[in-house]
């Protein structure tokens, strides 16, 4: 298909002209000679150009006025206008309501020309970029968010109410691989802001100084190896939402710099000597409690309070088994999908299994473990030997060696519970902090945290 120009020319010689020539350059080219005449080909034709070439004064009324009436019914058609005098004001607005150009009459048909294919790639850009975003779109709508249970029901009808106000801030709670991300993902592409870019980082993945850097920018000079301008993450998600994945682990003295910004939406680079106005959407999730570590002095409070606008807490998949099958099956179509089996039969045994384990690793666990399955089957049944659950009678010796026994009789508290791990952790490594912090799966300054509060000796 051809794309297709809309001219509006009032003088019929130069319209004619206009008609033919971008006809031999290979235009689908509709010629009108008044605002009433394109509006009919817009509303009633259906005509979606991929550029408008108009005069701007026309016997019906001023192009300009008309720009501004089908701007959203033509967001992703560019503009351009003739005139036979130059107007400052006329310019102006032009630029205003997001014109490609503006130019006078006469004009040279190459330079025209050069005007009305440079108009054209930016209008198929957007078009790309409305595609794009359609299929996030379509891909993060609230129906991934899979489940019948009691809980997820209700975290579906927030997110539902929360995705259609024009929120600040917004924090998620939940246990590691509930699925947070995704529900991140589906607040962006489902709200207000989903034609802006969503920018995500993991704030315990970054030393201190790389995750200020990333986040503020810099500018060439300001530290050894700064060779040239960086724009940091809240520069890059502007008019977008910016995700702070694992905000319990960010440093304090960072987050003092990352409340001023919060509150001010307005950043430095770092050497940098201007303020930069921001305007961005911040969701952070954790799965720590931010108010227990608001209360042990390693999370700031008027942080806590000035992102905690909005709080949403996804239930672990322990406390939802009910929407196990949905998941299963939804996992099992997916991965048959993506590796070209045809799984279709579920054992009772496996699905007794999958129900009476305890899912630490959450819905995260869960995908993983049916697409192991999946790829190793060999036939239409769902293989259980490959299964591999860590309470399976298969494997108790994995569970005993590489775990760490509790007693559950109520002799020991959460905290007695949480000091006996770490002891007998750093036990395990030899004192090795290093070593400890990787089998507990968390950050070394986490964990000398952890034995500080505790006064073990290393």
């Amino acid at each position: 298909m051809r794309d297709s120009l809309l001219i509006i020319e009032d003088e019929t010689l130069l319209g004619n002209e206009l008609a033919r020539y971008f006809r031999k350059q290979s235009w689908e080219t509709t010629l009108v000679c008044s605002l009433a005449e394109a509006a009919t080909c817009i509303v009633e034709q259906g005509i979606d150009p991929l550029v408008v070439l108009s005069d701007m004064n026309l016997p019906d009324g001023n192009a300009l006025d008309f720009l501004e009436q089908f701007k959203d019914t033509t967001n992703s058609t560019e503009w351009l206008f003739l005139t036979g005098y130059g107007s400052v004001a006329d310019s102006v607005r032009a630029v205003r309501l997001g014109a490609y150009d503006f130019i006078e009459k006469p004009c040279d048909l190459k330079r025209l020309n050069m005007l009305v294919e440079g108009a054209a790639r930016s209008a198929g850009a957007q078009r790309r970029l409305e595609i794009q975003t359609q299929e996030q779109n379509n891909k993060y709508s609230i129906h991934m968010l899979v489940g019948k249970s009691k809980a997820i029901c209700l975290l579906r009808e927030m997110i539902m109410q929360v995705s259609q106000v024009p929120f600040s801030n917004l924090i998620i709670t939940g246990e590691t691989g509930t699925g947070k991300g995704l529900i991140t993902n589906i607040l962006h592409y489902s709200g207000t802001r989903a034609k802006g870019p969503l920018i995500e980082i993991n704030c315990a993945a970054l030393p201190r100084e790389l995750l200020e850097s990333e986040l503020f920018g810099y500018e060439a000079g300001a530290f050894t190896g700064a060779k040239k301008r960086h724009r940091g993450l809240f520069e890059q998600a502007h008019t977008g939402t910016l995700f702070l994945d694992e905000i319990g682990e960010m440093d304090l003295d960072l987050q003092g710099k990352l409340l001023k910004v919060v509150e001010e939406l307005r950043i430095r680079r770092l050497g940098g000597e201007h303020e930069i106005d921001v305007d961005v959407q911040i969701i952070a999730a954790t799965n720590k409690d931010l108010l227990y570590e608001v209360s042990m002095g390693t999370f700031r409070q008027d942080l806590y309070h000035r992102l905690n606008v909005i709080s949403l807490h996804v239930p672990p998949l322990r406390e939802r088994l009910d929407d196990l099958p949905e998941l299963v099956q939804r996992f099992i179509a997916q991965n048959n999908a993506k590796s070209n089996k045809n799984i279709r039969v579920i054992p009772e045994s496996v699905a007794t299994k999958l129900a009476s384990y305890h899912w630490p690793g959450n819905i995260r666990e869960l995908r993983n473990i049916i697409e192991r399955c999946v790829l190793l089957a060999t036939g239409d049944v769902f293989p259980e030997q490959w299964l591999q659950l860590p309470n399976s009678s298969n494997q108790p010796s994995a569970t005993i060696e590489n775990g760490v026994f509790l007693p559950l009789d109520g002799t020991l508290t959460l905290l007695d519970m949480e000091k006996y791990i770490i002891q007998q952790v750093l036990a395990r490594s030899d004192n090795n902090v290093t070593a400890a912090a990787r089998m507990l799966g968390t950050t070394r300054e986490t964990l000398r945290y952890r034995v500080q509060k505790y006064h073990l000796n290393l």
